[in-house]
Parts: structure tokens; sequence; C-alpha cells
């Protein structure tokens, strides 16, 4: 769990650092829209952006049930994020694997790419996609039951 937060921790120490500055020199409003920066910054990295995880059995039994996609995905990578912005309100319509905190989301996802973690990766119908485009995987969520 904490390799999920060292990342928007990080960016809190950097802002808070950076905002420092113009905060010392008397120019707190400046120095609090750098730190705002910052704050919103490491919430968009964050773990919070992200619909609530599930282990890879609970959700691949879900999916069997609803036909939704499974995704696999880890905190702070870049194409999740762009993935799960891109999808919008209908992000909580999938179902999310964290494969840092789960060991079995993440030997699915060795197991599909060659031996490494690359996310996204989606199961949709039994098979895996690797960092599929956001437009397919909204077809795939509004085709699913």
């Amino acid at each position: 769990m904490r390799r999920a937060w060292a990342g928007p921790v990080l960016v809190l120490i950097a802002g808070v650092g950076a905002a420092a500055g113009p905060f010392v020199q008397g120019r707190a409003g400046t120095g609090a829209v750098l730190l705002l920066v910052f704050v919103l910054l490491a919430g968009v990295t964050s773990p919070l952006v992200f619909p609530r995880s599930i282990g890879a059995s609970e959700a691949r039994r879900r999916s069997a049930v609803d036909g939704r996609p499974v995704v696999f995905w880890r905190p702070g990578c870049a194409y999740c994020m762009r993935l799960r912005i891109r999808l919008g309100r209908k992000a909580r319509r999938l179902h999310w694997v964290d494969i840092w905190r789960d060991e079995a989301g993440a030997e699915l996802v060795r197991g599909a790419n060659d031996g490494n973690e690359t996310v996204p990766t989606l199961l949709v119908a039994g098979r895996t996609y690797t960092n599929p485009d956001p437009a397919w995987v909204r077809e795939q969520v509004s085709s699913s039951r």
C-alpha cells in the first residue's frame, strides 16, 4: 500500500517546498495557488480517483455474472489515468483490480504481457487486451448487461 501513495506524497512534499518560497517572500496568494495546484495533482495521481478495487478472483466472478470488463491497473500509471478520465462515469461500471494490492491480478497481467506488468490490461469475455483505446472500452461497457 505504501507504494501506491509514494508518488502523491512526493508531489505534496514538492508542493510544500515550491509554495514555501512565495510565502516567505510575502506573496501568500502565489504560494496558496502553487500549493493548491500540487494538492490537486497529488489527488489526481492517487488511488482515490479510481473506483474501489476488488480482488482478481472476485472481479472475474462478477464479470462472468454481469458481463462487464475487468480492468487491471496500478496507482501512478499515466495510461490507467487516461483510461479512467476518458471513461468518465462509465468507469464505475467496470470491475477494477489494483495489481499492487492483488497478487493474482498481477500474475494474470504478467501472463498476458510476456512477464511484464503492463497496465491497463482489460479482461473482456475471457480475452485480455493491453492498453486498449478508451473509446473501445466505452463500447464494451455499453454492450455489457
